[in-house]
C-alpha cells in the first residue's frame, strides 16, 4: 500500500547574499516559510529496486526521472543507511519547476521523511540529516517545513519562528529561471545593497517571539539579477505593487515566483482572481503560510 505525504512549496520571505565562498557557492541569510500549495509524494516499499513515476500537471517540466532529486535523496540515504528498501515512489508534480519555490528540494525532503518513517527513524536522525545535506542546499530546510531563518548555503537552521496569520498570492510569469544563471548575473557591488542597512535588519529582528511587522519582509538581494535573466519578473512585481491591501511584496528565492502577503484570506482570494483574469498566461494561486 502506498503512503502519501505533502511536499509543500517553500518561500523566501527575505533573502540576503552575505558573501561568495571559496567553493563558488554563496552564503545567504533568509527567512523561509512554507505554503499550503504542494506536490504530493507517495511511497511503497515494494522490491529492492528504486523506481520513480512522475505524474500531474507539471510532470513534463520535472525532467528525466533518474535525474530527479527524489531519486538522489533516496540513493543518498541508502549510502548512510545500508539495507534500507528504497521501493517505489510516485510524484504528483503540481508546483512550477525552477520557480524559486524549492519544489524539487521539498520533494526530496518528502522522500527522506517517507523512507525514514518506513524504518522507524525520526526526520532528525543524523543519517537522514546527512542525506538531506548531501542531496541539495535547500533539502535540509524542507526536511523540517516550518518558518525559520536559514543561513550558509541553507544548511544552518535557526529556531522555528511564529508567523502571524498570513495569506499569500503567488504569481509566476511561466518562465523558468535556473538558479546558476541568476548567481552568474549577480553584481555584489550593487545588487546586495550593502549600503542600505535595512537589508541587514530583518533577520536580526526575528526570533522565537515571531514576526509582527510585515515591513521587514520582501527584501531579496537576488531580485535585480533575476530580472536581468527574466525581465518578466519586473512586470509581476509592478502588478503586485498596485495591490493596496498587500502588506508586503517580493520575489522568492532566485525567482521567478513573486508573492504578495495579506493579513486576511478574502483579500488574497480577491487578488488572485483579479490577477488571474488580467493575465491568464501567468500561474497565479493563493494559499496560507505556516
Amino acid at each position: 500500500m502506498m503512503r502519501w505525504i505533502r511536499a509543500p512549496a517553500k518561500l523566501n520571505l527575505t533573502l540576503r547574499v552575505v558573501c561568495r565562498r571559496a567553493d563558488g557557492y554563496h552564503d545567504l541569510e533568509s527567512l523561509v516559510a512554507f505554503a499550503g500549495l504542494c506536490d504530493w509524494l507517495g511511497h511503497e516499499a515494494a522490491g529492492d529496486d528504486l523506481a520513480l513515476e512522475v505524474l500531474g500537471p507539471r510532470a513534463r517540466e520535472a525532467g528525466p526521472a533518474h535525474e530527479n532529486l527524489v531519486v538522489r535523496a533516496a540513493r543518498s540515504l541508502a549510502t548512510h543507511l545500508p539495507g534500507v528498501r528504497l521501493g517505489r515512489f510516485r510524484l504528483i508534480k503540481r508546483l512550477p519547476v525552477a520557480a524559486g519555490l524549492g519544489g524539487g528540494s521539498s520533494d526530496a525532503a518528502a522522500a527522506l521523511r517517507l523512507l525514514a518513517a518506513e524504518v522507524g527513524l525520526p526526520a532528525d536522525d543524523p543519517r537522514v540529516v546527512a542525506s538531506a545535506k548531501a542531496t541539495g542546499a535547500d533539502v535540509l530546510a524542507c526536511l523540517f517545513p516550518e518558518a525559520r531563518t536559514i543561513k550558509g548555503i541553507g544548511d544552518e537552521l535557526g529556531p522555528v519562528i511564529r508567523l502571524p496569520e498570513t495569506f499569500v498570492v503567488l504569481v509566476n510569469p511561466q518562465v523558468r529561471v535556473p538558479t546558476p544563471k541568476v548567481f552568474a548575473a549577480l553584481n555584489p557591488a550593487t545588487d546586495s545593497n550593502v549600503e542600505q542597512p535595512f537589508r541587514r535588519l530583518p533577520l536580526r529582528r526575528l526570533g522565537r517571539a515571531g514576526v509582527s511587522d510585515f515591513s521587514v519582509l520582501g527584501q531579496n538581494d537576488l531580485e535585480a539579477a533575476a530580472i536581468r535573466v527574466a525581465p518578466q519578473i519586473e512586470l509581476v512585481l509592478k502588478r503586485l505593487s498596485k495591490t493596496p491591501e498587500a502588506k508586503a511584496i517580493g520575489m522568492s528565492g532566485s525567482g521567478a515566483t513573486c508573492f504578495a502577503l495579506f493579513s486576511d484570506r478574502s483579500s488574497a482570494v480577491a487578488t488572485r482572481r483579479l490577477v488571474a483574469a488580467e493575465r491568464p498566461e501567468w500561474w497565479v494561486d493563493a494559499t496560507q503560510l505556516h
